[in-house]
């Protein structure tokens, strides 16, 4: 059978065209299903090495890489800082040699990796390549995505370094440099899923996100960049919440919204400029501690609602994740609940399968409305930066947010488990992962021998030189890949950022 690829009752195009409202390709699923990730993470690399091997044996897509705190803040694993935190929201990353350790044995010509890292997204790019290069995989064949999206850190999530301005170098730098380096690579994530998780409301999330976009554009081209230089590599990030049919329509309100954007504000020419292409996650959010298996279904509807809404890549939340990092048990039913969808459902067989629903159809057209009218909002403001310097986007966040809870606590808004249904049995008991208090001891003596086994006067001489281009206007990347290769760690080259960029409070 052939693609539908005829306008359905409603709509104004088909499949694939401008603007790309019923999705971004001609035969969507049919001719190639999403990506299925699965977001994981945790202890040492050698510990999560072992977990991407069993995932991509039962038969994930797609590698999806959890960091832990430390690193995100630009911290080694023997700072003082990051006592109690080493490898507990994700694996720990300080030098080369951890990177090596994380993707050995792992198929980096064939796999695309997600890189959950914001501030010290360019860091952790570099250790990368270099590590794929050392493997013979050319930095130009890499394919993957590093999120990078540190405004939205400034709002939802809080793990930034440095100021918005040297941050916004930095996003940019890495944009430039992937352009000519890595020209497979998603150079930013721009993310709406961490500001719904703080409470947006599903136009919020597609308002917000699409103002940070615009800020990031705006300084790109402000760097010179044309913007169908970089664009084609812009991917997206969003949540697929509790909202079954409210999400199918913010995922298309989305795809057309930015389509407009990219045409009519930035006169992008390139078709591929103007494409929305984006990653979901279920909603971790909405995960509950109480009766934690019916979280399973929470996360079947939600994947659901993502696939009808045509993502090009998804995370199904484990139903542990409330109660902790996910057993690897729990992460393989989350990769099965895609795979069953993806296998068993008949949904992928048919584009656009709600395209033309009077439902549908009006929801896109309200979220659309909406979020077009929150960046009317901060563009008023003088933008994305200003909105934030203002405190603008926190506090309509924050508001959200406690309107929410209200409508939970009151009753309004029903939570199986929580506020509707709720057990005094116990129920069967889940098991759950545990981390082994000893690893940030046997972590801070890895580093140590590292450190011990270094041309001390070469990683001063790389780490100058880094600090020498930040004080003037060249691009950091090749001066960050240097340094990693001289090899320096992670927290020595922030330090040496810090320096010279300071630190936001």
């Amino acid at each position: 059978m052939k693609p539908n690829t005829k306008p359905q009752p409603g709509t104004a195009e088909a499949p694939g065209e401008f603007p790309f409202t019923r999705g971004i390709h001609p035969g969507m699923y049919r001719d190639r299903l999403w990506t299925m990730r699965q977001y994981a993470g945790f202890g040492d690399a050698r510990q999560s090495n072992e977990r991407y091997r069993r995932l991509i044996e039962s038969g994930t897509t797609g590698l999806s890489v959890a960091i832990d705190l430390p690193t995100q803040m630009g911290y080694d694993s023997d700072h003082p800082l990051a006592l109690g935190e080493v490898g507990r929201a994700g694996v720990a990353i300080s030098c080369i040699d951890d990177m090596a350790v994380l993707l050995e044995g792992l198929p980096l010509d064939k796999v695309s990796t997600s890189m959950t890292i914001n501030s010290t997204a360019a860091i952790l790019l570099a250790m990368y390549s270099a590590v794929a290069e050392q493997s013979g995989v050319p930095t130009k064949s890499l394919r993957g995505t590093v999120q990078n999206d540190i405004l939205k850190e400034y709002v939802a999530r809080g793990t930034f370094i440095y100021p918005p301005a040297a941050s916004m170098r930095l996003v940019t730098d890495l944009l430039e440099w992937a352009a000519r380096e890595a020209p497979r690579w998603n150079t930013i994530s721009v993310s709406g899923y961490h500001m719904r998780e703080a409470g947006a409301t599903a136009a919020q999330e597609l308002g917000f996100t699409m103002s940070n976009a615009i800020a990031y554009i705006d300084a790109a081209a402000q760097a010179g960049l044309h913007v169908d230089d970089f664009a084609p590599r812009l991917s997206f990030f969003f949540s697929s919440d509790r909202n079954f049919l409210e999400e199918i329509a913010k995922f298309r309100a989305a795809r057309r919204l930015y389509a407009r954007l990219m045409r009519e504000r930035f006169r992008a020419h390139n078709p591929r400029s103007m494409k929305l292409r984006f990653h979901t996650q279920t909603a971790g959010s909405s995960l509950t501690a109480q009766q934690p298996y019916v979280n399973v279904v929470r996360t079947a509807y939600q994947a659901l609602a993502a696939v009808l809404g045509g993502t090009q890549s998804l995370h199904t939340n484990s139903l542990d994740e409330a109660l902790a990092l996910p057993s690897e048990s729990a992460a393989t039913l989350a990769l099965r609940t895609q795979q069953v969808i993806a296998l068993e459902s008949g949904v992928t067989r048919t584009v656009d399968p709600l395209g033309g629903s009077h439902c549908i159809e009006g929801l896109t057209d309200r979220v659309e409305e909406e979020a077009q009218s929150w960046i009317e909002e901060i563009d008023s403001l003088g933008g994305m930066v200003a909105a934030i310097e203002q405190g603008y986007v926190q506090r309509q966040l924050h508001e959200s947010a406690f309107a929410q809870q209200q409508r939970i606590e009151g009753g309004e808004q029903k939570v199986v488990g929580v506020n509707a249904f709720r057990s005094q049995e116990s129920g069967p008991q889940v098991p759950l992962l545990r981390i082994d208090p000893a690893r940030e001891s046997r972590r801070r003596d890895r580093l140590a021998a590292f450190r011990a086994a270094r041309d001390r006067g070469r990683v001063q001489a790389a780490l100058d030189a880094l600090q020498e281009t930040a004080q003037g206007t060249g691009n950091l990347l090749p001066a960050i890949r240097a340094a990693v290769r001289a090899p320096a760690t992670l927290g020595e080259i922030s330090d040496s950022l810090r320096e010279i960029f300071g630190t936001h409070e």
